[in-house]
């Protein structure tokens, strides 16, 4: 008597077809972009989240995708497009777990750097950590020229944050994380990189900035640059920006970065449910500079930050204003959530 002898296979370790990516036909909107400064027009925010998030698939074409990265750098970025853009961003990653605790998260995007001041954004982290606020620094490691936040976290003990539980030890330890890029929204990671190509920032460039990862209410320091970029973002924290899920201070940067100049305040309007507040008024001129690092590279702005967190010497008045402020929201995002 034969036995029919039927063989089990483990699909776990059988190996995994990837399905092949259906090229996305991105001429049309190129067609609509591509027309200059004066001809161009601005997608539709639906079309700007199916284009983005093709780009992010890897299903547009290299010749395609050179083509949208610098027509968008030409024309610039309406509301629309910036918010269906974010639309796809946040799809294209699992959003972090909001921490326990009295205070939402602050949020501090890190992707300039600094080559003429200290980079002081290190300082701002540790404070509020220090107050209790769970703070997640996210950004690049490295950028040629210039001193990054991750290069002086490294100086001062605190390496990249590995996973969603260390992220929570450290807020846990009233410790400060930063998060690569590349670690937290890996498809970004990879738009960004094409400055690398391009040699220009592209507007994932400005997305990461305005990110909000987390699945509950998280406060965002966002800083622009140029001018014509205040006008866009606080249209777009005051109309398309989803509420519920945090709010945002704006405010020019420090060399790019959201740190307070420490020798001259900037503006900072907090974008709340849509409504605009003005929380600082912007400095005049001052001709006293404050206490800074002898040197810009990372160990002697980290060796002067802990000067400065020991008491050793004072806090920059407009970086000390702005913890303050910040402090203040986050406590009230979580009161008023829970």
């Amino acid at each position: 008597m034969e036995t029919n002898h039927q063989t089990t296979t483990d699909p776990q370790r059988e190996p995994q077809l990837q399905p092949q990516l259906q090229p996305f036909p991105a001429a049309r909107f190129i067609k609509e972009i591509g027309r200059g400064v004066k001809g161009a027009r601005s997608m539709s925010r639906d079309d700007a989240r199916l284009l983005y998030g093709a780009m992010l698939d890897g299903r547009v074409s290299d010749l395609e995708l050179g083509g949208i990265l610098l027509a968008m750098r030409i024309k610039g970025e309406s509301v629309d497009e910036i918010a269906g853009f974010m639309d796809a961003a946040e799809a294209s990653f699992a959003p972090l777990p909001a921490p326990p605790g009295e205070f939402a998260p602050v949020l501090i995007p890190s992707y300039n750097g600094a080559r003429k001041l200290a980079n002081l954004t290190p300082l701002l982290a540790l404070l509020l950590a220090r107050e209790g606020v769970p703070v997640l620094v996210h950004g690049v490691q490295q950028d040629p020229g210039r001193v990054t936040t991750f290069e002086i976290f490294a100086e001062l003990g605190i390496g990249p944050t590995g996973s969603t539980a260390d992220m929570l030890d450290a807020f846990a330890a009233g410790k400060p994380c930063f998060m690569p890029i590349e670690r937290l929204a890996p498809q970004l990671a990879h738009q960004l990189s094409l400055r690398r190509i391009l040699g220009v920032r592209n507007s994932t460039h400005t997305l990461v900035k305005i990110l909000q990862p987390f699945d509950g209410p998280a406060l965002r320091l966002v800083s622009y640059t140029h001018p014509e970029y205040l006008g866009m973002l606080s249209e777009y924290f005051g109309t398309a920006a989803p509420h519920a899920r945090g709010d945002a201070f704006l405010m020019r940067g420090t060399e790019g970065e959201t740190v307070a100049n420490a020798n001259r305040a900037q503006e900072i309007n907090w974008f709340h449910a849509g409504q605009k507040t003005l929380l600082v008024e912007r400095d005049a001129p001052a001709d006293e500079l404050a206490a800074a690092p002898d040197g810009r590279d990372a160990a002697a702005t980290a060796d002067w930050i802990l000067r400065a967190l020991r008491g050793e010497q004072p806090v920059p008045p407009p970086i000390a204003a702005q913890v303050a402020q910040c402090v203040r929201v986050a406590r009230t995002l979580r009161t008023t959530t829970q």
